[in-house]
């Protein structure tokens, strides 16, 4: 695009001392980059620099402000980490989403708190569409990466790549199991990043992990198996989805270790789901005595599913290898890039045993004939380029900030919670007193334009009450007055005494961590 063509689609904000009508003078010592950062994004609320504008040049406005160019260019990169900036080379710097304003304290009458409706203790097959269709102003449910973060020139970089090199008789059917550049590509990632070792021709490419485990469900049950057992608290979905293959799912414990193994050996199930990385919802990492607990039970005739959920998004703590890598021919092992890029693109992978791949393989092509093709090309691009893992690179940075920011919010708003896995991933699990309902704190909650998931909702057996609570996908000003509102909908005060602050539990968690073997 020509500079006359860039200049006519992006209103430019000229620069100069009359910008904001900034003073200098009016920040407090040694806090320059924060105020400077603070006054943007009030800028940016109220409209003044509207989305799609461009800022002055960090250079630029540095001498006009008569200050380091550090100052400007730290208050730019905090805003980009919060989603509200995004750097375009040459093109400057761009606004590309404003922080949300306050939502009201008065509750709407429309979206009165009902338990029994949007929120049941039971809830149904459809709950999450239900609750993704439910209009409000901040969301705050888990499992959705940073929308806005996607690489969007890298991908069509990709994009051109792969199109440039396309053959006529490559736009065909593609192989079930996946194109074979994406199956390198995916080989490759797992050896680096997960300490698996597998041959290309092993990886079959599915639409995320959902369809890994229907295709798993499917390719299970004529050898007899009926049961899944799965982690409690866990995955409400999973459990749905697997139910929907008809598949009994008996609950097993989960404590500070992760799953109990005693208790799976007890249930005498064949199988058994579970997220050993970043266990969903708790956080917890699958010990080191755990693991060598259920490697043994695997070795004894057992089943494991592993979803590496999370795995990659870790901030406070060592990696931890995969199961897969120890017991290939007992452990089915699912990945996906959706909270690494997005849910939209439905690309994920499995590997299974030998004896499971070809009844795997028949169950994707009666599904589906294989994933598109060539949205499989341009990940594996991005993945071997280098792309994928910068993006990952910038992920954990702007994660890390948006956990903190979460942290200190509920340690402010809500004093009475208590925060679990902080170390990793994109949410936080909060427990609550034993007197509150959290499906009705849920309903409360979303009346006053937050979005929340009820703990309950995740645990088949009695558990503490709570809420599991999503960060990747929202800047710092909607995560703290999401975590205001749930305050407020609580009727707990700031600063309220309680046995342990927010952030003393995330030290303990994370000296835990480090104490334990891997």
């Amino acid at each position: 695009m020509s500079r006359a063509k860039r200049e006519t689609s992006e209103r430019s904000i000229d620069a100069g001392s009359d910008f904001l009508h900034l003073t200098i003078a009016d920040a407090p010592h040694g806090g320059r980059a924060d105020w400077l950062a603070g006054q943007l994004r009030q800028a940016i609320t109220d409209g003044r620099v509207p989305v799609g504008d461009r800022l002055p040049a960090t250079r630029l406005l540095a001498a006009d402000l008569g200050v380091s160019r550090g100052v400007v260019s730290e208050a730019y990169q905090r805003l980009t980490e919060e989603g509200h900036l995004i750097g375009r080379g040459r093109a400057g710097t761009v606004v590309v989403a404003a922080p949300t304003r306050p939502t009201p304290l008065v509750p709407a009458p429309a979206a009165a708190p009902d338990p029994a409706g949007l929120f049941p203790s039971a809830p149904s097959s459809d709950i999450f569409e239900a609750v993704r269709a439910a209009s409000a102003t901040i969301d705050l449910t888990p499992g959705v990466p940073d929308l806005t973060a996607f690489p969007r020139a890298d991908w069509l970089r990709a994009e051109r790549t792969v199109l440039h090199r396309l053959a006529a008789a490559d736009f065909g059917y593609g192989d079930p199991s996946g194109a074979p550049a994406m199956r390198q590509a995916v080989a490759a990632w797992l050896a680096r990043y997960r300490g698996i070792t597998v041959d290309p021709d092993e990886v079959i490419i599915v639409a995320g992990v959902s369809q890994a485990l229907a295709l798993l469900a499917q390719a299970l049950a004529p050898g007899g198996v009926r049961r899944i057992a799965v982690e409690d608290p866990g995955s409400l979905g999973v459990r749905q989805l697997l139910n929907n293959w008809r598949m009994e799912t008996p609950p097993i414990a989960v404590d500070d270790a992760g799953l109990r193994v005693d208790e799976l050996v007890a249930s005498g199930a064949p199988a058994v789901m579970l997220t050993p990385a970043h266990q969903f919802p708790t956080g917890v990492v699958l010990d080191g005595d755990r693991r060598r607990q259920l490697v043994a039970w695997a070795r004894a005739g057992g089943l494991i599913i592993e979803d590496d959920y999370d795995a990659e998004h870790r901030y406070d703590r060592p990696p931890v290898p995969a199961l897969r890598g120890l017991l290939p021919e007992q452990v089915c092992y699912a990945g996906s890039v959706s909270k690494l890029l997005a849910p939209a693109l439905r690309i994920g992978w499995l590997l299974v045993p030998t004896r499971l791949r070809e009844a795997v393989v028949v169950a994707k092509r009666n599904a589906d004939l294989g994933n598109a093709v060539l949205p499989q090309l341009v990940l594996a691009e991005l993945m071997t380029s280098g792309a994928f893992e910068r993006h990952l690179r910038l992920l954990r940075r702007r994660h890390i900030r948006r956990r903190d920011v979460m942290i200190a919010a509920l340690a402010r708003e809500v004093p009475t919670a208590t925060v679990h896995g902080a170390a990793a991933g994109l949410h936080l699990m909060i427990t609550l007193d034993d007197a509150v309902v959290d499906t009705e704190l849920a309903a409360a909650t979303l009346a006053r334009g937050v979005k929340v998931q009820p703990l309950s909702w995740h645990c088949q057996r009695p558990h503490r009450p709570g809420l599991v609570l999503g960060y990747a996908a929202l800047t710092a000003t909607e995560i703290e007055e999401g975590i205001a509102q749930i305050g407020v909908a609580l009727g707990v005060g700031p600063r309220q005494a309680r046995p342990a602050s927010a952030q003393e539990q995330l030290d303990e968690d994370q000296h835990g961590e480090q104490r334990r073997p891997t």
